[in-house]
């Protein structure tokens, strides 16, 4: 049976690893996209926003033949391509946070997100190349952090883990050792919400099953 050809387009390994989990290989496309170009003060419009226009110009690479999926996988997808992109960001207070840009950007971030909660907003943008939709959604899920000394914040930052995440940390690594409790979707914190994409899935008339690889 013929399923349509799922285009990730994120060079994130934890989606790839969430996807391949629920059964599912993408095909690896990051967008590059420039996301200093946006600049909103709106959590979920930010996050919305930068999934989209990643999405987008994959579409748009797509339609230049810039990006072509091998034989083997478009005689699977029946040519039929779903595009899936995301971007996170943290929200602690009234600050809206991203990647650190440096170890000692990232210090500061933690001192300041020790024994607090934050906001942690994915953006979704699943764009169906056949039907011609673009689905747009966000996922939010609340994070507690623990109290956390400033040598085992020194000491977690110079793993180099959290300079490569959206909001400081990764649950799914060294720094779910601390976090005391989430409240919503835990895929969410990882950076794509599964339960969303299956519900986004459904909009578009799709199964989930329709993507299993075994």
């Amino acid at each position: 049976m013929s399923y349509p050809l799922l285009i990730l387009a994120s060079a994130s390994p934890a989606r790839r690893q969430l996807l391949q989990s629920a059964g599912i290989e993408p095909v690896v496309c990051p967008s590059d996209l420039d996301e200093s170009q946006v600049q909103l003060t709106n959590a979920v419009a930010l996050v919305q926003t930068l999934a989209q226009l990643k999405a987008e110009s994959i579409a748009e690479r797509l339609r230049q033949g810039h990006f072509s999926p091998t034989a083997a996988e478009v005689r699977k997808s029946d040519e039929s391509m779903l595009i899936l992109a995301c971007d996170s960001v943290l929200q602690v207070g009234n600050e809206i946070l991203g990647k650190p840009a440096s170890e000692s950007e990232a210090i500061a971030r933690w001192r300041t997100m020790s024994g607090q909660f934050g906001d942690l907003y994915t953006g979704h943008a699943l764009i169906d190349t056949v039907q011609n939709i673009t689905l747009v959604n966000a996922q939010v899920t609340r994070v507690y952090f623990a109290q956390v000394s400033d040598s085992q914040i020194e000491r977690y930052v110079a793993t180099g883990e959290p300079l490569r995440c959206a909001g400081c940390f990764a649950i799914d690594g060294k720094g779910g050792l601390f976090v005391e409790k989430i409240e919503g979707c835990h895929t969410n914190v990882i950076g794509l919400s599964l339960p969303l994409f299956r519900r986004m899935l459904g909009d578009l008339g799709y199964d989930p099953s329709d993507f299993w690889t075994d």
